[in-house]
């Protein structure tokens, strides 16, 4: 195949036209943000995306099952396909940033900053379709609904989002996530597990009911689960690798009705956060004989449910070196800094990775007025970013496609 270079002069230029276009990518993610949408259903989303890709001339397509939306960008000559991925969801809070865009959806609001993915990918797009004899092969947008605990990105891939011809098979995959974390402008990014697994705790401690005056009656479940969450913390600190880290949460407990009756159940539920697979299977192992050893010390009974939720996200070395690269041309090396260590917090994405090598980007957009230490982060709903950082957004999108789609690499799993 013929290998079709992009000049490095062309990826400076490419960032200012997207900043030229910032004006449309700002206006595009304020409408979004005035009207939020939660879960996997976002048809008033789903119409904006639908319509602003019909309106570059690509020929959406909406998911049967969820409300996600996919175009295909198809270069001129034959080549691999590179999935570009922005999620679209809100989450279920009341927005007090005072903006004049502020969220007109009661309980919702978008303070992760998808409708910032949403915004910068339809940026990234309008570049590449103006640059379409460029590409060697071709980009899969996926708009994804659902990322915010409903696992959009699996029913996507359920529904065959990459199950193309083996000639049009996807080999890389790239998304950026917005945060208040880093400076602005800055694109922050680690090679191998970058974001946490999340699984799912839900116990219930049963005992015995009773007056609360003459617990030797009964069998009190409080105090058993009370054992339970500080043993949970013991076994974090002395059962699990330091290098290799698990967060144990226990979130929320419920029992009891009133001041003089000792309950007959308590309910505990929380999160196991884990970056390998080997300590993901060890901690479910060590929650369950905690659990089991303190029951039944107690003679009580505790049903315990461990649900996986999302995977380690791991970013594929070789694209990660390979988009620190581009942007270290589009921005500067300065603008690219690399993460010390993972996130506990999780990603759907994951699952997108499972399947495809690729990487996942933070961009920096904490306003620069804002102190580091106290500024709002994601998922406040004080939540601020800096919307010029979008610009950035919108071209590392659209370079990450030209360079990859031109040859420079072709990656495959680590």
């Amino acid at each position: 195949m013929t290998t079709n270079t992009i000049n490095t002069t062309a990826l400076p230029a490419l960032l200012g036209d997207a900043e030229a276009l910032l004006p449309e990518i700002v206006e595009v993610r304020r409408r979004l943000h005035r009207r939020p949408e939660i879960g996997l259903d976002l048809p008033a989303t789903q119409a904006v995306v639908v319509a602003e890709l019909e309106r570059m001339g690509l020929a959406p397509r909406v998911g049967r099952s969820v409300g996600s939306v996919t175009a295909v960008i198809e270069g001129t000559r034959p080549g691999p396909t590179l999935v570009l991925r922005g999620d679209m969801d809100a989450l279920p809070l009341q927005e007090e940033t005072g903006l004049e865009f502020s969220s007109e959806v009661p309980g919702a609001m978008h303070a992760c900053g998808h409708d910032t993915h949403v915004a910068m990918l339809l940026g990234g797009a309008r570049l590449l379709v103006a640059r379409r004899e460029q590409l060697e092969g071709r980009v899969l947008l996926m708009f994804q609904p659902g990322e915010e605990g409903f696992a959009g990105a699996r029913y996507m891939l359920e529904e065959g989002m990459l199950d193309l011809p083996a000639a049009e098979a996807a080999d890389a995959a790239f998304a950026i996530h917005i945060s208040t974390s880093y400076p602005t402008g800055t694109l922050n990014l680690r090679p191998g597990p970058e974001m946490a697994s999340a699984d799912f705790i839900r116990l219930t401690v049963r005992g015995r009911g009773g007056h609360a005056s003459a617990p030797y009656t009964a069998l009190d479940p409080i105090p058993v689960a009370a054992e339970i969450v500080l043993a949970l913390q013991a076994m974090v600190t002395r059962r699990i690798d330091v290098f290799d880290p698990a967060v144990v949460t226990i979130a929320h407990i419920r029992g009891g009705t009133t001041n003089n009756i000792i309950p007959e159940t308590v309910f505990l539920e929380g999160t196991i956060r884990t970056v390998s697979e080997t300590t993901r299977a060890a901690v479910h192992a060590n929650v369950r004989q905690v659990v089991e050893g303190i029951c039944a010390a107690h003679g009580a009974i505790g049903e315990l449910e461990i649900e996986a939720g999302y995977p380690v996200t791991i970013n594929d070395p070789a694209f990660t070196a390979f988009v620190a690269s581009v942007g270290e041309e589009l921005a500067g090396a300065e603008a690219v800094i690399p993460m010390p260590a993972p996130i506990m917090g999780a990603e759907d994405f994951s699952y997108v990775l499972q399947r495809v090598p690729g990487t996942m980007v933070f961009l920096g957009a904490r306003p620069p007025e804002e102190d580091p230490a106290t500024a709002p982060g994601n998922h406040s709903n004080k939540v601020v970013f800096h919307e010029p950082a979008m610009a950035l957004g919108a071209a590392m999108y659209a370079a990450v496609a030209l360079r990859h789609l031109a040859g420079e690499v072709r990656s495959g799993p680590s």
